[in-house]
């Protein structure tokens, strides 16, 4: 990591020089593994009021931190709490918004789960995928619970199933449309 000083570096002490090194190195690996980083480092004194100022690049965003105290040690560890904070929100943000290609990606084939009927038994037989894709429910999504009828309009000719909650029983109940075009209840 190449840091860059200014200002009054004569200042710091090699021991707080070393530590400020060693956080700053860390931080480098939290960000884009990839080059080299570089920080730059203001140091400043006004009267009794030390402050420090760090300004690094990462995710193509500059990041601008300051700390002040009246210890210069207590002002660059402020600086960098800041830092760290902003730079692992970044992170964060950049991870949320690339990260959905590789996940579209590595789905099974819906083909591959398909049922294989064997000559012998006659009974499907399911292919095993190596990833299994777990679709969840959320049941208090807003709606509202429904009689037989609303259940069996919603559902219309475009939809095999509907899960929904009766308005009479309050209980969960499946619509099944089978083979034959009639349709099967099923209620918990």
């Amino acid at each position: 990591m190449n840091i860059t000083y200014s200002g009054k570096p004569a200042d710091l002490k090699p021991k707080d020089r070393a530590k400020l090194e060693a956080k700053l190195a860390k931080l480098g690996k939290v960000i884009e593994r990839k080059g080299e980083k570089e920080v730059h480092i203001i140091l400043s004194q006004v009267r009794h009021l030390h402050k420090a100022e760090l300004t690094m690049n990462a995710f193509d965003h500059a990041m601008v931190v300051s700390g002040s105290d009246g210890d210069l040690a207590t002002a660059l560890a402020d600086a960098i709490k800041k830092l760290e904070k902003q730079v692992l929100k970044l992170r964060e943000k950049w991870r949320d918004t690339h990260r959905h290609d590789s996940i579209k990606q590595s789905a099974p084939d819906i083909e591959a789960a398909a049922p294989v009927v064997t000559k012998k038994s006659g009974k499907p037989k399911v292919a095993k995928t190596d990833q299994t894709k777990v679709f969840r429910v959320d049941h208090q999504d807003g709606r509202k619970p429904m009689t037989l009828e609303e259940a069996m309009l919603e559902m219309g000719n475009s939809q095999d199933y509907l899960v929904y909650r009766d308005s009479k029983t309050d209980r969960v109940c499946t619509l099944l449309r089978r083979g034959d075009g009639h349709l099967d209840l099923i209620e918990s």
